[in-house]
């Protein structure tokens, strides 16, 4: 029999029915006055997910592409910036920006371990010839569970002046990204995650600072360039053809999350992340990454005395069940469990049954049956 599949990793993750019924729609005319209707509907229910009355783009691509695009947007080759690296994707942008000649320097702390605002804050304040133009961070650091504190090192940012430009990918949607509230200049994310809508489209929020500073960037650029989005988005168009399809899932998905409220959103993401470390520890797996520094999207686990490959190769194939692996070093010790975008209590409930069956197929009997269930549901019914 073909089971349900239940995707628990951080992306792509699961699409509600009324997203996905609204994606099989007649594809409409991406220059019609019905679909400068829909995109000025959306254009603003995406301000309201990134609380800003800022520009909010939207591009087709990945996450990976809305990060290129704010960094090629407004730096110019040499100039230094500050990246953090905590993990696969701080890696990423340290890579993106040497490969267009920015003079990269790299802060760095251990994975499962999340950036100290005090090296940023030291980095900056030596830096008084203000040569530094961008800092760029993850907020969320998909391939370890922890969550940076983006806050704290975005006033060091502030002081000193240069840009901030944030991969929000796993955390716009889960936790508050308050880009007014915070001065961001520059906030990327992705459809595949919090949004609950397939792969396919990026969103880029950008400040009126760093419109400023794309007024004197040089690194080229072309089908990435946001003043054309901007100057589409004024009128409600877009500059190339769009996936049609992907905005009327889009459409559905922001209507979802504005009937569910912010703070609704925001708790439940924080009420799952709680249970499925609480299981954890009840099951005695060890988490990857500290709870006060822990991701709202996602959690990460270092098994001991059971193989994390077998534990994800297990749960596929009982139970339809699809968690993510580690990545790089962490390939093969650790196991990821997404608790991001349109996942709900009971999906964390079933995942953490099917683990502790999982479990006990594969010998590891370090744990009472019933444990990790009862930790959980003891947060999900509070």
């Amino acid at each position: 029999m073909d089971n349900k599949l239940m995707l628990m990793i951080p992306g792509p993750t699961p699409v509600p029915e009324q997203v996905l019924l609204a994606m099989a729609k007649h594809p409409m005319g991406h220059r019609s006055g019905e679909f400068s209707a829909l995109m000025g509907e959306v254009t603003e229910n995406l301000k309201w997910l990134h609380q800003t009355k800022n520009d909010v783009l939207v591009l087709c691509s990945s996450g990976t592409g809305a990060m290129e695009a704010g960094i090629i947007n407004f730096l110019s080759a040499g100039d230094k910036v500050l990246v953090g690296n905590n993990g696969k994707f701080g890696e990423r942008w340290g890579e993106v920006a040497r490969a267009y000649g920015l003079d990269t320097h790299e802060i760095t702390a251990e994975w499962g371990k999340p950036l100290n605002p005090d090296d940023f804050k030291a980095a900056l304040e030596a830096d008084t010839a203000k040569e530094i133009k961008a800092v760029i961070i993850t907020h969320s650091e998909t391939s370890t569970g922890v969550l940076n504190d983006v806050e704290t090192i975005n006033r060091h940012v502030k002081a000193h002046g240069a840009l901030i430009m944030l991969d929000a990918v796993t955390s716009l949607g889960a936790i508050s990204v308050p880009v007014d509230e915070w001065g961001l200049d520059v906030v990327a994310s992705g459809s595949q995650k919090g949004y609950m809508i397939p792969p396919g489209l990026a969103f880029v929020s950008v400040s009126a600072k760093a419109w400023e500073a794309y007024e004197t960037a040089t690194l080229p650029k072309f089908y990435l360039d946001l003043k054309p989005y901007s100057k589409g988005a004024a009128k409600n168009t877009t500059p190339f053809t769009p996936p049609v399809n992907l905005f009327f899932a889009l459409h559905a998905a922001l209507q979802m999350m504005q009937k569910e409220g912010l703070e609704a959103i925001f708790a439940r993401h924080d009420r799952q992340k709680r249970a499925t470390r609480a299981a954890m520890a009840a099951l005695n797996l060890p988490l990857f990454g500290a709870d006060d520094c822990a991701s709202p999207a996602i959690t990460a686990v270092m098994p001991q005395g059971v193989d994390a490959e077998q534990i994800r190769s297990v749960m596929k194939k009982q139970f339809d069940i699809v968690l993510a692996g580690g990545q790089d070093h962490l390939k093969g010790k650790i196991f990821r469990i997404g608790h991001l975008g349109f996942v709900g209590d009971r999906d964390v409930l079933t995942a953490v049954a099917s683990l502790e069956a999982t479990l006990t197929k594969l010998g590891y009997d370090q744990f009472t049956p019933g444990a990790g269930v009862n930790a959980a549901g003891q947060i999900l019914l509070a």
